[in-house]
C-alpha cells in the first residue's frame, strides 16, 4: 500500500511540474508546491531536496520565487535554525499570485512589441504579405489586450474580497 501510495505522491508532483511548465514557470516549481502541498507538516529545505528529486541550489532557488509569489510560506518553529516552509491551500489567492506573477514586465514587454509590430505594418502600402501579417498581428494584439483586460479585472475583483467574488462565481454557475 505504502508503495502504492508513493507512486501516486509521484504521478502528482510529476503532473503539477508540467503544469509549472506550461505556464511558463519552471518545473521545479510545481514539483516543490506539490510535495509541500500534499504534506500534512511544513517541510524543511532538505525534506523537500529528498521528496522532490532536486538538488538543495534549485530547491533554494525556486522556494525564494514561491514564497514572493505567495504560493508558499515560511513556517516559523522556535528552537530550530532549519527553515520550513507550507503551501498556500486558498486556490483563489493562488491563482491571483500566478496571475500577478504573468502581468510583469516581461508580459508588458511581449505587450508593446505587438503593438510597435501592428503600428508599424499599419503605416507601410498593401501588399499581400503585409496585410497577412497584419491580421496576424492585429489578432494578437487583441489576445493580448484581452487577456490584460482580465489580468485588470481580476485584480480590481480583488478588492472585493474572495466571499464577494465565490458569491459571484456560484451565480454563474
Amino acid at each position: 500500500m505504502a508503495q502504492d501510495l508513493h507512486q501516486i505522491k509521484q504521478g502528482f508532483i510529476e503532473g503539477l511540474s508540467s503544469i509549472s511548465q506550461f505556464w511558463g514557470f519552471p518545473k521545479g516549481m510545481g514539483a516543490i508546491f506539490a510535495v509541500l502541498y500534499l504534506s500534512a507538516a511544513p517541510l524543511s529545505l532538505d525534506e523537500i531536496v529528498e521528496q522532490a528529486g532536486l538538488t538543495k541550489g534549485a530547491i533554494s532557488t525556486n522556494v525564494r520565487a514561491l514564497s514572493r509569489m505567495g504560493l508558499i510560506r515560511p513556517v516559523i518553529r522556535f528552537g530550530d535554525r532549519k527553515d520550513y516552509y507550507e503551501a498556500e491551500t486558498d486556490f483563489y489567492k493562488a491563482i491571483r499570485a500566478i496571475l500577478k506573477e504573468r502581468q510583469n514586465s516581461e508580459f508588458d514587454r511581449a505587450v508593446e512589441s505587438v503593438k510597435l509590430t501592428l503600428r508599424e505594418l499599419e503605416t507601410g502600402d498593401s501588399d499581400p504579405e503585409r496585410v497577412f501579417m497584419l491580421e496576424r498581428v492585429r489578432t494578437l494584439n487583441t489576445f493580448f489586450t484581452t487577456l490584460d483586460a482580465l489580468f485588470g479585472a481580476i485584480s480590481r475583483l480583488d478588492s472585493l474580497g474572495a466571499n464577494t467574488i465565490q458569491t459571484v462565481l456560484k451565480i454563474l454557475k
